[in-house]
């Protein structure tokens, strides 16, 4: 889509994020077709961007969601999400959470430790119902990711090892109020090798058939998500067919549904970040460009050391040269980029921030009491705000000052 960004920021502002929903829309399509022939069920992974428009968009082709909240569960549903098309996931439901989930009847809860699994039985115990559930079970294969984002190895906190999840899985096919229904693995995001993801898929399957063969009926087999996606631009990226392929003949023989729970793959190179140069300044040899937005509003460089490609909208005659792009937060990490290659920049230039779909916003904070940005969809040529820009009176609304005599 060719997106007029510079007629979108005098009309909203900066920053400002812009989504291309066309893209997002394809992407969900294709790699639904790579499993053409199987049975499956591509479950969005909400936390990548959890805007109710972002889900509903990806709602209206048939896709679940993967959820790490009740929240997150609350909001798919809002968005037109099926419940039984819904996972709940994370280390760290409590109670309160479970119960909710199981009144809300979602396809299952994705359970990750002996511990997790005792409180779901004594809720659904409780509320005199069956809760449908997987087990995250840790394959223990390497990655080769950021070890931020790496989740399948013994020392990461996600799933239980292999024997144990055999015990655990025993314990509910025994228990009136478990049903285990799924088997669920997740290596790690931002995956760019094949490899390891079919080692992981033969470790799992071949545990599903041991499961199978004393009566455990295992339907639903969750391949986690991960796949990765261009952020410099010449990254070797997995062949769609052949991961299709390769988890295909992992379960080959078996009666599965094959569920795939894609974030980053869907949404992040559908999404830019517009910002706004305030000033250029120089200390020494180093060249600083100081834009409006900040770790606040996109954390991935502070936090992971993330690169996003920027780019200027209007080239300025004049060579380039290398020059930190930094916000305005009081922190020596803020920063969007660092030595990177920019032709000259004077104050009011636009810049796009490109790969800012996926885990941009969505972790997105008011740190420095900074309002969050405005968020716009865009497809079919038009544009519309799916998310207001934050104002003060937004972020002051819920506190409550202690006043003398009260």
């Amino acid at each position: 889509m060719n997106i007029d960004f510079k007629k979108l920021a005098h009309e909203y502002g900066t920053p400002l994020y812009v989504y291309d929903f066309d893209y997002m829309r394809e992407q969900y399509r294709v790699l639904k077709s790579a499993f053409e022939g199987s049975k499956s069920l591509i479950v969005y992974a909400v936390k990548s961007n959890s805007n109710l428009s972002v889900i509903q968009n990806f709602a209206k082709e048939g896709s679940g969601a993967d959820c790490v909240s009740i929240g997150e569960v609350k909001r798919a549903l809002l968005a037109g999400v099926n419940p039984y098309k819904i996972i709940f996931s994370g280390v760290g439901k409590s109670d309160s959470e479970i119960e909710e989930a199981l009144k809300l009847k979602i396809l299952m809860i994705n359970v990750e430790s002996e511990a997790e699994l005792k409180h779901v039985e004594s809720v659904a115990k409780r509320l005199g119902v069956e809760a449908r559930i997987s087990i995250r079970v840790n394959p223990n294969v390497d990655p080769k990711t950021h070890p931020y984002i790496s989740t399948g190895l013994h020392e990461n906190k996600f799933g239980v090892d292999i024997d144990i999840a055999k015990r655990l899985y025993i314990y509910a096919k025994n228990s009136n109020a478990l049903d285990p229904v799924g088997i669920h693995f997740h290596i790690g995001s931002q995956l760019t090798k094949l490899e390891p993801i079919a080692e992981a898929a033969e470790i799992i399957a071949d545990l599903v058939r041991s499961l199978k063969a004393i009566g455990v009926d295992i339907k639903f087999f969750d391949v986690g998500g991960g796949i990765g996606v261009e952020y410099h631009g010449d990254e070797k990226l997995i062949d769609l067919e052949e991961y299709a392929t390769v988890i295909k003949k992992a379960i080959k023989g078996m009666d599965l549904t094959i569920v795939c729970e894609p974030g980053r793959y869907l949404t992040a190179n559908g999404g830019y970040l517009l910002t706004k140069v305030l000033y250029e300044k120089q200390n020494g040899d180093k060249y600083f460009t100081i834009v409006d937005a900040a770790m606040n509003d996109l954390l991935r460089p502070s936090l992971y050391n993330a690169y996003h490609k920027i780019e200027p909208l209007a080239k300025r005659e004049g060579e380039s040269f290398q020059r930190d792009i930094v916000g305005p937060i009081c922190e020596s990490g803020d920063f969007l980029a660092k030595d990177i290659k920019m032709p000259p920049l004077e104050s009011g230039d636009l810049l796009v921030v490109k790969s800012a779909g996926a885990y941009g916003f969505t972790m997105a904070s008011n740190y420095n009491t900074r309002p969050r940005a405005c968020e716009v969809a865009c497809e079919g040529g038009e544009c519309r705000v799916i998310r207001r820009r934050e104002n003060f009176e937004d972020l002051i609304e819920a506190e409550k000052l202690y006043l003398q005599g009260e």
